[in-house]
């Protein structure tokens, strides 16, 4: 999907925050062609089951049941719920068999798969591995559910405007980057949470409308809008934590002080690292090897009384269940044999750490507080990604 070369850009320069914060930017949004054929607006295909061999499958209106070549098979009443099923070589509903199957609702009618409702209709499509159940809807109204399931419908308008550009932004990207033959993008935390109709609400229905098609775009091409609840203070630079240098994912300094997660505690005994970190036995030590610019581990040096080894930052966040890899690590030391001294053998470990997540792109609690304290999404999005011009899409 390559898109128009970026002309328009931002007419004055970035300045730091708390000196716009009474100032309207000039943003200079240019338009960006995406061709969908035979339609108005943009259909997502959304994964919702895969690989499974059955689902229930169901419309709050009366629907019309089509295979793959567009044609009707019959009608599925209303609010009846239905089995679908693999056959192996093709599906089947009810007494319907095809090698796809199309559930239209009538109306303004929703589809019920498993156990959701969602907007637009449903395609059944047999795989190797079962049955893919994908939700084909516009992406405007994908973004009414995708913003109620990563951000609270109560928070300020500008945090969810500045949510509803990142997540429109990062579903073209992955739609274009790794999106298949079947599907443009799943629905879990890899992709973006989507959970149907019972995300949304009237704040996420304004945000969305008010940013209806606006994205963020780097030489013409939409970014990967990545974002994290909460960074501790600072974003990093993507290739601090994951890959190469993007020049939109740099870090910034996080204006999310005084959230739930800007700073946190847990603690393990031993016996519990050592169940969690295979192949040293028990933990007696715990170094970081390296770290990036704002303390996130990037790798740390594991010794126990049975082995050592190097354990990648954000594998042992995983490992350990923490909120984030930035994070410093001190032992606790339990009282030796004689108990008139401590032991130098810890028995446990207290991890001190901040922030919510990978750390890189918009900060959701850095966006909540600057929305509160007046600053518009434009301005929010440009912060925590530098280097991006917005946009708006135009379909034809």
């Amino acid at each position: 999907m390559k898109l128009a070369p970026t002309q328009n850009r931002l007419l004055s320069p970035l300045k730091p925050l708390w000196e716009s914060r009474h100032q309207w930017w000039l943003i200079a949004l240019m338009w960006l062609m995406m061709v969908a054929p035979a339609q108005a607006s943009l259909l997502l295909r959304v994964a919702i089951k895969q690989d499974v061999s059955e689902v229930t499958i169901g419309s709050s209106t009366p629907a019309t049941v089509l295979d793959s070549a567009g044609q009707s098979l019959g009608q599925l009443n209303g609010m009846e719920a239905s089995l679908a099923r693999s056959t192996g070589s093709g599906v089947a509903l009810g007494g319907w068999q095809g090698n796809q199957i199309v559930i239209e609702p009538s109306g303004d009618g929703y589809v019920y798969i498993g156990d959701r409702w969602y907007r637009g209709n449903t395609v059944l499509v047999p795989t190797s591995g079962g049955l893919t159940v994908i939700n084909q809807v516009d992406l405007e109204e994908y973004l009414y559910s995708v913003l109620g399931a990563e951000m609270s419908p109560s928070w300020p308008q500008e945090a969810l405007k500045a949510q509803a550009v990142a997540a429109r932004t990062y579903a073209l990207y992955q739609r274009q980057k790794r999106g298949n033959s079947l599907y443009d993008v799943g629905n879990d935390t890899y992709w973006q949470v989507y959970q149907g109709v019972e995300k949304e609400a009237n704040t996420t229905h304004a945000a969305v409308q008010a940013t209806a098609g606006q994205v963020l775009v780097y030489n013409g091409e939409p970014i990967e809008a990545v974002f994290h609840s909460s960074s501790g203070g600072h974003t990093e630079n993507v290739e601090d934590v994951w890959m190469e240098p993007r020049p939109y994912l740099r870090g910034v300094p996080d204006h999310d002080a005084g959230s739930p997660v800007y700073q946190w505690t847990e603690t393990f005994t031993s016996s519990q690292l050592s169940s969690r970190i295979s192949g040293v036995g028990n933990v007696l030590s715990m170094r970081p090897e390296r770290t990036s610019p704002h303390g996130r581990i990037q790798s740390m040096l594991i010794v126990g009384d049975a082995g050592q080894r190097t354990i990648d930052g954000e594998e042992l966040r995983q490992a350990l269940n923490l909120r984030s890899a930035r994070f410093t690590v001190v032992p606790q030391q339990g009282p030796s044999a004689s108990k008139n001294t401590l032991s130098n053998t810890p028995t446990g470990f207290t991890f001190q750490g901040r922030g919510f997540g990978h750390g890189i792109g918009l900060s959701q609690w850095g966006a909540y507080n600057l929305a509160s304290q007046g600053i518009n999404y434009q301005q929010i999005v440009l912060h925590y990604y530098q280097n991006a011009t917005l946009a708006k899409i135009r379909v034809e």
